[in-house]
């Protein structure tokens, strides 16, 4: 399985004047723990880095420090996350059948979550790994009046990976990028298509480090889980 790591974004939420994915998680760059789980998921076998080059001195430095046994290829990201996942697409084998589009933000996504997204390749011609939604969601409109609220029981809040069939995936982009159409995921251009997108169940813990606070419970979580790891 290939998998694509957008990592071209910046900081701004967390307050940052740097790419967040630079930021220490528990004494290693938030990136590290992304990419230490695709090297612990057997499905992964190659590992495209989509960033700015002028990240690529501590992504090169971050590599040989973590010794990883599968091949890494960093790729010029672009200025939004959909035109770093059109770079990485292009950047791919051209014997590459199918892709997961895993955020480096979401450092904790465990390898049998990744492991799970690609055997779901082997059915789906698209997928994202979402969670149910717990909470009442409410639509508002600009004035902060509530207009809807819609039924919770169909809501699923979207993470990733998400996977794809690489030539489908590859014809909407071209036809997003030709149209001009702007899009926060890569199911939303297979959306556009009427093509099949279906759910593979997430997990509670694969949060996207967004802000400080977000930073603070992922620290939380991955002590918890190395402590337990040390136990067993």
């Amino acid at each position: 399985m290939h998998l694509l790591i957008p990592a071209a974004g910046m900081g701004k939420r967390m307050g940052s004047d740097r790419n967040k994915l630079r930021l220490t998680l528990l004494e290693k760059p938030i990136l590290a723990w992304t990419l230490l789980a695709a090297e612990s998921a057997a499905s992964i076998h190659w590992i495209g880095l989509v960033g700015q080059p002028t990240d690529w001195p501590l992504w090169q430095s971050l590599l040989q420090d973590l010794s990883l046994s599968k091949p890494v290829v960093l790729i010029v990201g672009g200025t939004t996350r959909q035109e770093s996942v059109y770079n990485g697409l292009q950047a791919m084998p051209s014997d590459a059948k199918h892709v997961l589009i895993h955020d480096g933000a979401r450092a904790l996504a465990t390898p049998d979550l990744l492991n799970r997204c690609a055997a779901a390749l082997d059915t789906y011609l698209g997928f994202v790994a979402a969670v149910p939604v717990k909470d009442t969601i409410k639509v508002v409109d600009a004035q902060q009046q509530i207009c809807s609220t819609p039924d919770r029981a169909q809501l699923w809040a979207a993470q990733t990976p998400q996977g794809f069939d690489v030539e489908q995936l590859k014809a909407c982009h071209e036809e997003g990028r030709r149209q001009g159409w702007e899009v926060t995921d890569d199911a939303a251009l297979f959306e556009r298509f009427n093509l099949p997108v279906h759910i593979v169940t997430g997990e509670e813990t694969n949060l996207k480090i967004t802000t400080p606070v977000d930073l603070a419970i992922a620290e939380l979580i991955l002590r918890q889980r190395l402590e337990i790891a040390s136990i067993y």
